[in-house]
């Protein structure tokens, strides 16, 4: 099978359980004024269950990078949705991505501004920093009792659960379609 069909074949019921969420909610800025508290920092929003992943400082503040709540898809059992949390010095902002957790077809649907981001994933290859976010969010997602480990350090684990750590990265984009 071409590497398009064995794509389109993977990803369309996919988009379909997430065309709402990720256009409703990847916008989604949480860090609104609490009528409580106006002037809450953003780590003192941060919900039960969550998982930091990354965390670091620029000039502008504290920032951080983490998720909860996976659950499976409604129409795919072999797909997850999770949280994606990003607290920065200004607020926090919410996204709701789609994992696909298949040895055959692993994979990340995430946004970027208004485009689809298509990331064909490789459980227990190479880590890098390219790719380690990606590999974070799929393992906590996908295997939620490592979500926090490094991905670096699972590949071992990934072959037992039937990925070959072999298969081809990469990354297609779906530009959105102009209004």
């Amino acid at each position: 099978m071409a590497a398009s069909a064995r794509l389109a074949a993977t990803v369309l019921p996919l988009l379909a359980s997430v065309a709402l969420p990720l256009g409703a909610i990847a916008q989604t800025s949480l860090g609104a004024p609490d009528p409580s508290n106006p002037f809450r920092k953003p780590e003192e929003q941060r919900p039960a269950g969550l998982v930091l992943l990354r965390e670091w400082q620029t000039m502008d503040g504290p920032h951080a990078i983490g998720v909860y709540d996976a659950k499976v898809a409604a129409n795919d059992p072999g797909a997850r949705t999770i949280v994606v949390w990003l607290e920065e010095p200004s607020g926090v902002k919410l996204a709701v991505e789609t994992l696909r957790c298949s040895p055959e077809a692993p994979m990340r649907l995430t946004r970027r501004g208004r485009d689809l981001l298509i990331r064909e994933l490789n459980p227990g290859g190479a880590i890098t920093e390219a790719n380690r976010l990606d590999h974070q969010i799929w393992w906590a997602a996908c295997v939620p009792e490592q979500a926090g480990r490094d991905p670096a350090a699972l590949a071992g684990l990934a072959r037992q659960l039937g990925y070959s750590g072999r298969l081809r990265e990469q990354e297609q984009v779906v530009p959105a379609s102009p209004r």
